[in-house]
């Protein structure tokens, strides 16, 4: 085991080591220090008066370094070979170079700039927020203004004089079952007033649900009635027209209502189709006859995303239509996606053979 520890100086010199008492802990030196035996090993404690008398080496030059000088200690200066690598410098000053007092200034600049975009990102989403909610609330409270029935079979039965205390401008209400789509049709005498006005003149981030200027009011007397309205993101207005570019979704809407002051429609899907806001024949509205109407919605057919499965047989029995336009956002904001419905007494092949509505299909209301 002896092998295992190294022997001091005094060790090797065992014949100076003074003898040890009785309790061999402690022993007295000549030069007034005490000699402690500390777990197998040796250290002297001497007078703090003494530092000399413990055998430490002593040096005149010897003396605490601090890691940070002084402002006097004349370590503060710089050698002409220091490179800093931060902004700060040994003494805690700030670096004077002026590259680092720059790029402080743009870093500053940045971190202003980065909250000021963030602030203004915030107050963007919350002004947003604040735009879709008083949509909800015009459209909820126009929705007052016609009882629906709860599972679609029954038109909207609509306070005219209501709504015309509001605006005079509206000529019909467009319902579809089951979904979002319950609102009052206006028409002013161009396609701009009601993108972004409500009904009481205001501003209103999704406007009004709309009929082309050009189709004679209030629907339903042209081969085409063309009717717009907002798709907006948060799924209200004419979000649900987008959705049925999904045939399930086509599939499961199986009837539109449209009603006027004097007539209800009940209409029913014929196709959907995608284009974008620059296609002229999107708006076409006369036909010269029906002949020429059911080339043109053949036309439709042929770059239909959805339709009926009978689409082709009823084009051929068609002579009124009535065709809800919204934007989808596929191609940025210039796409559009239209949904073409017709009459059901045509579609199913019981309209009156001289062109008029039949009682099933269009019905007076006193």
């Amino acid at each position: 085991m002896a092998s295992h520890f190294r022997r001091t100086d005094d060790e090797r010199a065992g014949s100076h080591r003074p003898a040890r008492g009785a309790a061999g802990s402690h022993a007295r030196r000549s030069d007034g220090g005490v000699r402690t035996r500390r777990g197998g090993d040796e250290s002297y404690h001497a007078p703090s008066s003494n530092p000399h008398a413990a055998g430490i080496p002593h040096r005149a030059d010897a003396a605490y370094i601090p890691a940070v000088g002084g402002p006097d200690d004349g370590r503060s200066r710089r050698s002409s070979r220091f490179v800093e690598t931060d902004p700060y410098d040994l003494s805690g000053r700030r670096s004077r170079d002026p590259r680092k007092r720059a790029a402080r200034i743009v870093s500053v600049l940045l971190f202003v700039v980065g909250i000021a975009l963030i602030a203004t990102a915030a107050g963007m989403w919350i002004y947003n927020q604040w735009q879709y909610h008083e949509q909800d609330r015009i459209n909820e409270e126009l929705a007052s203004f016609a009882d629906v029935s709860d599972n679609g079979t029954t038109p909207p039965q609509v306070d005219w004089a209501g709504l015309k205390a509001i605006n005079d401008e509206v000529v019909g209400w467009v319902q579809i079952p089951g979904t979002v789509v319950n609102f009052p049709v206006y028409q002013a005498s161009d396609n701009e007033k009601y993108l972004n006005q409500s009904a009481e003149g205001g501003y209103a981030v999704g406007g009004q649900i709309f009929m082309d200027y050009a189709n004679t009011p209030p629907g339903m007397v042209d081969g085409q009635s063309l009717i717009y309205g907002h798709h907006m993101r948060n799924g209200t207005m004419f979000k649900t027209v987008s959705d049925m570019t999904n045939q399930e979704m086509f599939d499961g809407v199986g009837t539109v209502w449209y009603v006027t002051e004097d007539a209800t429609y009940e209409l029913e899907p014929l196709l959907v189709y995608e284009t974008d806001a620059s296609d002229p024949e999107a708006r076409r509205f006369t036909f010269a006859s029906d002949d020429e109407l059911h080339d043109y919605l053949s036309g439709l057919l042929g770059k239909a995303v959805t339709s009926r499965a009978d689409a082709a047989d009823v084009i051929s029995r068609t002579s009124h239509v009535l065709t809800l336009c919204t934007c989808n956002y596929d191609h940025g904001d210039n796409g559009r996606t239209l949904l073409v419905c017709v009459p059901k007494d045509e579609a199913n092949g019981t309209a009156a053979s001289d062109g008029s509505a039949p009682a099933d299909a269009a019905t007076t209301t006193e």
